[in-house]
């Protein structure tokens, strides 16, 4: 148990036996009445986000998140294979709970896989990767009728905007959270 003086940005919490994850909070302090929290709330399973307010100092239900370092296997067609760093261990994980995490994942790369109870719940990337761009048109300098960019294929699959000037083969950093270019990566 925690109150509501302890949440933190990431932190699992469970109402109604389900379990949401902070997403943002704000302690308002109005000048009549008595201290809240405001808090966006995400639905660990289903995806979906609610805003919930709470009076302050209530005692809230945390859930144990275990986060382990695991590393990303392969896909075997029907689920993405991680395995455990510490004990070997390989567990297959659904695309469902993958989501748009697989747009930036490559084979070895290393995640983190959270879990509750032998659930797995989410993964959880670095905050940006390195990708190389395998398909984009050349870009014509003066050809700024699109604002400066130009789609680009990852070697990923999945298709992002980058600048002009980048071209097939180029490594760009890529924000795992947007989905949106960075900046070229420098080698």
């Amino acid at each position: 148990m925690a109150t509501t003086n302890d949440l933190k940005n990431g932190m699992v919490l469970k109402f109604d036996n389900q379990l949401w994850q902070v997403v943002e909070f704000q302690h308002v302090k109005p000048g009549k009445g008595p201290a809240f929290v405001r808090t966006k709330l995400k639905n660990v399973l289903s995806g979906k986000t609610v805003e919930r307010t709470l009076n302050a100092g209530v005692k809230v239900e945390t859930a144990t998140v275990d986060r382990r370092d695991m590393q990303y296997l392969y896909n075997d067609g029907t689920d993405y294979i991680f395995m455990d760093m510490e004990t070997y261990d390989q567990i297959p994980i659904s695309p469902e709970l993958v989501g748009d995490a697989a747009h930036f994942m490559l084979e070895n790369q290393e995640v983190i896989v959270a879990s509750n109870e032998g659930t797995v719940l989410f993964i959880e990337l670095p905050a940006s990767v390195v990708l190389e761009i395998t398909y984009t048109e050349p870009g014509l300098q003066g050809d700024r009728s699109n604002a400066g960019t130009k789609p680009a294929t990852l070697e990923t699959d999945y298709e992002i905007q980058v600048p002009l000037f980048l071209n097939q083969g180029d490594k760009v950093k890529v924000d795992t959270r947007t989905g949106s270019y960075i900046s070229r990566a420098n080698d």
